[in-house]
């Protein structure tokens, strides 16, 4: 039986049951005096977002107020996301201040009315600490928390939530029901269905059972018509069945039917992409699916046993079957459409918290908050990259002590929460109220090992993980122990004292057995270690605050909040970038780690430019002049040409988990050409190694994944038109777009070390750069002959949509005579008359971004610099630059020109990327696994377990 707390599910508020004087908050980053918001520079902006489709506008507010620092992305996905009140009405929020006050003092206010504080003057530094925090995008709590808190609807904080369902018809119709208004309110749950009993058992009337994956069937339709806050996404849900139980066959094989029922559909010609007219006829498509094995089982697939299915009512044995064929059965069912995945029970109780309240069974959907039926978590995320840091020397090192201070503020906060929170039922604001899970984690550990020179394959990549893991979760307990001291114990601590310091131990006990590897993770380590001797000892006197403190949750929304290049646990996608812009439009950036990486192993200036222009051209590392061999597998990503093997997935989770409460949100990404047999492998050793849960992906196993390059207005083509396309090759070139007979131009004269000539740049009306015209002014020269042929080559390749920053990238610097003195004030040199000549045009006609990317800077930026040390545009010329973002465009139905017919044949790269998963999609001449954004048709990218849209920030999951 779960043990509870009584009192409505909706705005119950306890004190708890000891009395203190409250925490003395310490400051962090706030000065006395001094409000957070008044150390910042604030600006105005307006947000539009646009579906790239059709370009129909899906959001629009003008002036919202946000501090200089943030990017384009993170302001747009705050402002349409997180700000409440009706667009275009005064009530609605228009600045990051009054969203950051909205939460933060509804956390001091209860933190103050539930005795959280030892003064007035705690308070206040709690609040402006928290301000700070999240102004700086040093942490992020979860979504709901910026939808519901400091609102006039109920004060929802959680976005992972279990349910339970039992073996009758009025728990199953409980099921739907719970499970709808969890989808409605923008959230996901998971539950076990391993207690109703299996078709091959018979009902009290005699009859047989449907059993559970009948029942599944209607759970799937109903969330598959409700989605997900309203419509802007699928319902995000999981399904759990016991290795035992008779129908785990039939649960295993489910997805996998309707799989091969999808390919039969498609190929007669209807439309099977998500979110097609005719996906919704098939079925158990909205749920993940996890089967739950226990240490019995495994054992037996090791030694080529027999293992037995049991009745669910009485717990006999009424199957044996061959457990290593069992095992195989799911390995090709994942193989074949990713599910179900695995979930390891044994590991997942040995670190319960709260055995003799229940075990674990289930999961949250994306399977990371694992505890007590009808529970909840909430969940933060901290931000590793703003912990980096780099000292006057240009030696880098983790702030362990700042981290675990910023730790404590957030799990205080956190806490604070679960006092005034509401939830979706009676059942769980019991559950919670009485355990009070929560979830903290982080994001951008990707990025903090490449910009510390860690391969995240590697032995030293995973100490550093770990070691900020275990600081992390000992941290928190800490002030958990700390806070019950204030407030508490939760109610359900003192009959499961012994498991939840056993717990505890066994945590400390993996703290103390890891292994350091280097000067940045033995440092945060020995943090660790004292934290965890501090957990030890103060919560065998004052218990402990939470069940659970720890996750690692996917930080889609967040993350993107944050301005973070890489989510959860995940490595980086790619080394170059897709970023957008101020004023509009987009570019590609080869990711600001990569520097700091080169630095961190010893490279000099000179190489580090050398090698990220090899980047930005090649998308990889493999023969970047001056990188050494073995420092590749630093740069290796989740995609490209150096992409990171299944294990290395593997082994980082290992090396995060026994310093987790809970677990992991993670898929582990395989290649198509990977086998049933290695599926198995990665399995199996996911249980060796201590995981708690487990899933794949291998590339192109689900039809049901749209390809950003299909025209969406393509509908119901029949089967004798598919057939004979199948079978061509389709080559794809690029088409040229003519100016019109009367077009703007600009002719600009120049000299270049004596060399007199002439420049007409001619442009499109609304596109950009069409068409340069060289003269030099001895007519009749070998050099004006072919300046009049070079601008000829140039305006033809414009035309057919070649970019001019890649003429610009690739004739500057280009050195031959004449050469020299020039008479234009922005260039001051050249070093060729085609170095000049491109200069001029890139300041002419390429965004400020670009042009600084490349190292072009007018003479008044370059001035600029010289006083401010910062090469940033004014306000005016920002404005003249917003004007010019879309020069130049690749032209309507134009194409990267280098793929190879062989690749267009199997799925042609999108023409023109809006995301970073395109983007490396157009570098490999690929397609990635990922379906299009339901909001705005972004291309959308992995996040842990769910997919996250770089455009607007929505998920296919639950944070």
């Amino acid at each position: 039986m779960t043990e509870t707390a009584s009192g409505p599910a909706r705005g119950s508020r306890s004190k708890g049951s000891k009395a203190s004087k409250g925490l003395r908050i310490e400051r962090i980053h706030t000065t006395p005096g001094v409000h957070p918001y008044d150390e910042v520079v604030w600006e105005r902006r307006d947000v539009v977002m646009t579906n790239w489709r059709d370009g129909s506008v899906n959001f629009e507010q003008h002036g919202v107020e946000f501090p200089d620092f943030w990017s384009v992305n993170a302001v747009n996905i705050v402002t349409s996301k997180y700000f409440r009140g009706a667009v275009g009405s005064p009530d609605r929020e228009y600045s990051l201040k009054q969203l950051i006050d909205r939460v933060v003092k509804t956390y001091r206010e209860a933190g103050e009315e539930h005795g959280y504080f030892a003064s007035p003057a705690d308070a206040e530094i709690f609040e402006h600490e928290l301000a700070h925090a999240l102004l700086h995008q040093i942490f992020s709590f979860n979504s709901p928390v910026w939808f519901n808190v400091g609102t006039q609807q109920p004060q929802q904080v959680s976005a992972c939530f279990i349910l339970s369902v039992d073996d009758s018809m009025e728990s199953i119709l409980d099921w739907y029901k719970e499970e709808g208004m969890i989808f409605k309110g923008g959230s996901g749950a998971g539950l076990n269905l391993s207690r109703i009993r299996s078709s091959k058992e018979l009902l009290s009337s005699g009859g047989n059972a449907s059993g559970p994956v009948s029942f599944m069937r209607g759970a799937d339709a109903s969330a598959g018509t409700i989605k997900s806050g309203g419509a802007t996404r699928r319902a995000a849900k999981m399904v759990v069945l016991d290795v035992d139980h008779p129908d785990v066959e039939a649960f295993i094989e489910t997805k996998v039917k309707e799989e091969e029922k999808v390919r039969a559909l498609r190929d007669a010609g209807f439309d099977m992409d998500l979110g097609g007219d005719d996906i919704t006829s098939v079925q158990y498509q909205n749920a993940n699916n996890s089967v739950r094995v226990n240490d019995e089982f495994m054992k037996a697939v090791d030694a080529g046993g027999k293992f037995g299915l049991r009745a669910r009512m009485t717990g006999e044995v009424i199957e044996e079957v061959d457990a290593k064929g069992l095992f195989r059965k799911m390995a090709e069912a994942a193989w074949a459409c990713a599910d179900p995945g695995i979930q390891y029970d044994d590991t997942i109780n040995h670190w319960h918290t709260s055995p003799e309240s229940g075990r674990i069974s289930a999961s949250n959907p994306c399977s990371e908050y694992m505890h007590l039926d009808n529970s909840s978590c909430n969940l933060a995320s901290l931000n590793l990259m703003k912990f980096l840091r780099d000292d006057d020397r240009g030696n880098q090192s983790f702030d362990a002590e700042r981290f675990g201070k910023v730790v404590e503020l957030v799990i205080t906060a956190m806490d604070i929460s679960i006092c005034f929170a509401d939830f979706p039922t009676r059942k769980i604001g019991e559950t919670t109220r009485a355990f009070r899970q929560l979830g903290i984690g982080y994001a951008n550990l990707g990025a903090l090992l490449m910009a510390t020179g860690h391969a995240y394959d590697s032995d030293g990549g995973r100490a550093l993980a770990g070691a900020i893991t275990s600081l992390m979760t000992g941290t928190s307990y800490k002030r958990s122990a700390e806070l019950a001291a204030v407030v508490g114990p939760y109610e359900g601590y003192a009959r499961n004292a012994d498991a939840h310091n056993r717990v505890m131990k066994q945590h400390a006990d993996a703290n103390a057995t890891a292994q350091r590897m280097d000067d940045l993770d033995t440092p945060v380590w020995a943090a660790a270690t004292e934290a965890w001797q501090d957990v030890v000892r103060v919560g065998a006197k004052n218990g402990f605050r939470n069940a659970q403190a720890s996750v690692l949750a996917p930080t889609g929304t967040i993350g993107l909040m944050m301005d973070c290049d890489t989510t959860g646990v995940e490595p980086d996608l790619a080394l170059v970038k897709y970023k957008k812009l101020v004023g509009g439009g987009s570019m590609q950036i080869v990711n600001n780690t990569v520097p700091k990486a080169l630095k961190r192993l010893g490279y000099q200036q000179e190489q580090i430019e050398a090698i990220v222009a090899h980047i930005a051209e090649h998308g990889n590392v493999i023969d970047a002049p001056g990188l050494r061999p073995q420092h590749y597998e630093v740069f290796d990503c989740a995609m490209g040409e150096r992409s990171i093997s299944p294990m290395g997935h593997v082994r980082m989770m290992a090396a995060a988990q026994p310093f987790l409460s809970g677990a992991i949100s993670k898929t582990v990404n395989m290649p198509e050409s990977a086998s049933v047999e290695e599926i198995e492998e990665i399995y199996f050793q996911g249980w060796k190694l201590g995981l708690k849960a487990l899933a794949i992906y291998r590339d192109n196993c689900k039809v049901g994944q749209p390809l950003s390059t299909k025209k969406w207005e393509e509908k119901g083509k029949g089967a004798a038109e598919e057939e004979p396309a199948a079978a061509k090759v389709v080559e794809y070139r690029p088409v040229r777009k003519r100016l019109p007979k009367g077009r703007p131009g600009i002719t600009t004269s120049f000299t270049v070390g004596g060399a007199e000539g002439y420049m007409t740049a001619n442009s499109y009306p609304d596109d950009g750069l069409g068409e340069v015209f060289l003269k030099m002014s001895k007519q009749g020269s070998t050099l004006a002959g072919m300046m009049d042929a070079f601008s000829i080559a140039v305006s033809v390749g414009l035309q057919y949509g070649v970019p001019l920053e890649t003429y610009v990238a690739k004739f500057t610097n280009m050195r031959f005579e004449p050469a020299g003195m020039t008479d234009d004030p922005d260039v001051r040199m050249a070093q060729s008359i085609v170095d000049y000549i491109f200069r001029r045009l890139a300041l002419d006609f390429l965004p400020f971004e670009t042009r600084s990317a490349l190292g072009i800077h007018s003479a008044e930026e370059r001035q600029r610099h010289l006083e401010t040390g910062s090469y940033e545009p004014s306000d005016d010329e920002m404005d003249i630059e917003s004007l010019a973002q879309s020069a130049p465009r690749r032209t309507e139905g134009s194409r990267a020109p280098a793929a190879q017919p062989s690749q267009a044949a199997e799925a042609p790269a999108p023409k023109e990327a809006h995301s970073s998963t395109e983007l490396v999609e157009m570098q490999l001449g690929l397609n990635a696994d990922a379906p299009l954004c339901f909001s705005c048709g972004t291309k959308m990218r992995r996040a842990g377990s769910c997919y996250l849209c770089e455009g607007c920030g929505s998920t296919s999951g639950c944070s």
